[in-house]
């Protein structure tokens, strides 16, 4: 999973060194144009390099895969409307509600901010960027890399994942003060730990499903709680409208963003799913 997060991590970081360049010469048309044409392209070597987990992963990486088989669950017997009586899927759900808006809130509205509060224009954007989603690279790393380093140390692996979960929430906390400190460096610091923390959060949200439940629902859940994050995004991207519109101030919109993820946290761990206890089925 972290893995995951840091690929798609690693377009975000070179596009703003790419689109500024491309939209400086060739128009926001070109931007579009030439960025959607090398999704098409990346296309010829994912068939190619993409294959069954039995054709590349080891003999102990298949038996984990395969560890839901001894549920004897049925894909066919797990129906998404039944899903819906399970409070684990209901503190995956909550959670990615209350922390993607936040996420989006950064890829979307970090341009317009740097150069509203910063005077940074199109062509200036790049490194600040660049700096920002590196950060988040490096917390998708760390955020593989530390359940796996607590469970070694004795922690249950349901202990682990809310200890990480954790200290991701409360290295959000700090970018509230973004808007307030007077060196560019520093508020780029800020957001870009606020970025590493949320895809330390994301990497283990995830992941976390496959703690939940077996297999057969896996690709469901994800499904649901992908919705309410979308459905939560909508909604934040309202609140960032008639926010800005009233005040002109981001401050408020990154207050909530600091404390989201910890409100997701108790939400999830200490409201839901206390022990995280696996969904039984019939």
């Amino acid at each position: 999973m972290a893995f995951t997060c840091r690929s798609v991590n690693l377009g975000v970081v070179v596009s703003p060194a790419l689109i500024p360049f491309i939209a400086i010469h060739y128009g926001w048309h070109g931007a579009f144009l030439i960025l959607g044409a090398v999704g098409f392209v990346w296309l010829i070597p994912w068939f190619f390099l993409f294959g069954k987990p039995q054709d590349k992963a080891s003999a102990e990486e298949l038996a984990w895969i395969r560890q839901d088989k001894e549920e004897h669950v049925s894909v066919e017997s797990i129906k998404w409307t039944h899903l819906l009586r399970y409070r684990q899927l209901w503190a995956f759900a909550l959670g990615k509600m209350l922390t993607d808006p936040i996420w989006w809130f950064f890829l979307f509205w970090l341009p317009k901010w740097l150069n509203e509060t910063r005077d940074i224009n199109m062509a200036g954007l790049g490194v600040p960027l660049i700096m920002i989603y590196l950060f988040a690279i490096g917390g998708s790393l760390g955020a593989g890399w530390l359940p796996g380093k607590l469970m070694n140390m004795g922690f249950s692996a349901a202990k682990a994942r809310k200890t990480t979960m954790l200290i991701c929430a409360c290295a959000v906390i700090p970018i509230f003060a973004a808007t307030q400190v007077e060196s560019l460096w520093l508020a780029v610091a800020l957001v870009g730990l606020a970025a590493a923390a949320h895809q330390g959060w994301s990497a283990n949200l995830l992941t976390s499903v496959s703690d939940l439940f077996p297999n057969a629902a896996v690709g469901s859940v994800v499904g649901i709680g992908s919705t309410f994050g979308m459905i939560g995004s909508v909604i934040f991207s309202t609140v960032i409208g008639a926010v800005l519109e009233a005040s002109g101030n981001y401050w408020a919109l990154f207050a909530i963003s600091s404390v989201a993820y910890l409100v997701a946290w108790g939400v999830m761990y200490l409201l839901l799913i206390p022990t995280m206890e696996r969904a039984k089925f019939k």
